[in-house]
């Protein structure tokens, strides 16, 4: 996978996006995100937000795909027990455009979206563990609406399995490309690997554990407005175990002393909709490290996102520490 592009200029794009969705004439667009995608806060002219444009990045989600991503989302809306962000039609009433590009910057599909209020949850907040029930119960409900729910004939999403994460078909790179790799640090990773791989082999792949999934259920992709919790970016949403998406909750920061008593909260918001057993809880480390040994991978081929950039080898020599404490454990 090559680097994060580097993302079209805001003026053109804000030009763009008047001509292709009903925007008023004096619409700016900021760029507010770069990592798989580039996200723009298109406001008006007084300074009001009227959309979350994101501009997929090339290569990564075809448009197929991204139909498929926005089917799901709508469901989910029908459904009425969560609230993703409502993708906006444009003015040929298509919900996936096609940005023509500029250049030096190639074409891209591109959705918009309604625009949520909101804060994202932050890691020192003390309302956190309130945040990760309730983030916790609506996992489950976004897991009991796919368990009901028949997707259409042409629905395609990708698969998050060990394979497509830490093996030979990776979606996020290799993680041996890791920033700070050494061969010490490799073969520990590898020796956590066929661990890993043993133990998620002996969960299976049945229907109640093992379905399509937000997978990317991150604090950066959360709003908090009041009592509301808004999910918001499917982007990553596909097939994998349920249990992912618990890992996924403490993305960048697994190696915090609260962790654990995080994921225990979103325990206890997911067995207030959904059974989860004991057995099942136990492998939510193997999650953990399974999503953390991937966001290395992540980090070193998107090294020109900003956060990749920010976290660099340190997070390579973490995840060895981590690693050490899982083998010496499991």
């Amino acid at each position: 996978m090559n680097d994060t592009p580097t993302p079209p200029p805001s003026a053109p794009v804000a030009d763009w996006a008047i001509a292709t969705w009903d925007l008023p004439t004096d619409t700016r667009a900021t760029l507010i995100n770069l990592s798989e995608n580039a996200t723009y806060r298109l406001d008006d002219g007084r300074g009001q937000p009227r959309g979350a444009l994101r501009l997929h990045r090339p290569g990564y989600q075809d448009p197929a795909a991204i139909r498929s991503e926005l089917a799901w989302v709508r469901a989910i809306q029908t459904e009425g027990d969560v609230h993703p962000p409502r993708p906006l039609a444009g003015r040929d009433g298509a919900l996936i455009q096609s940005w023509p590009g500029t250049a030096g910057h190639g074409a891209r599909q591109a959705v918009l979206f309604a625009w949520e209020p909101g804060e994202e949850p932050r890691e020192d907040s003390p309302e956190l563990k309130h945040h990760f029930v309730e983030l916790g119960a609506v996992a489950a409900r976004l897991h009991r609406q796919v368990a009901g729910w028949t997707p259409p004939a042409d629905f395609t999403r990708q698969t998050w399995d060990l394979d497509t994460t830490l093996g030979d078909r990776p979606l996020w790179g290799d993680w041996r490309q890791g920033i700070g790799m050494d061969g010490e640090t490799e073969r520990l990773f590898g020796r956590t690997i066929e661990r890993l791989a043993r133990r998620l082999d002996s969960l299976g792949r049945a229907a109640e554990h093992f379905s399509l999934c937000h997978a990317d259920l991150r604090l950066a992709n959360l709003l908090v407005a009041g009592p509301r919790l808004t999910v918001l970016d499917f982007d990553d949403c596909g097939f994998t175990w349920h249990l992912y998406d618990a890992a996924t909750t403490v993305s960048f920061f697994e190696h915090h002393p609260e962790v654990p008593e995080l994921l225990a909260a979103w325990v206890r918001g997911y067995r207030q909709v959904r059974p989860l057993s004991d057995d099942e809880v136990g492998e939510i480390p193997s999650f953990v490290l399974l999503r953390r040994l991937l966001l290395v991978a992540w980090i070193g081929s998107h090294q020109e996102a900003p956060l990749a950039r920010q976290l660099g080898a340190a997070y390579t020599a973490g995840s060895a520490e981590l690693c050490r404490a899982y083998l010496a454990r499991h």
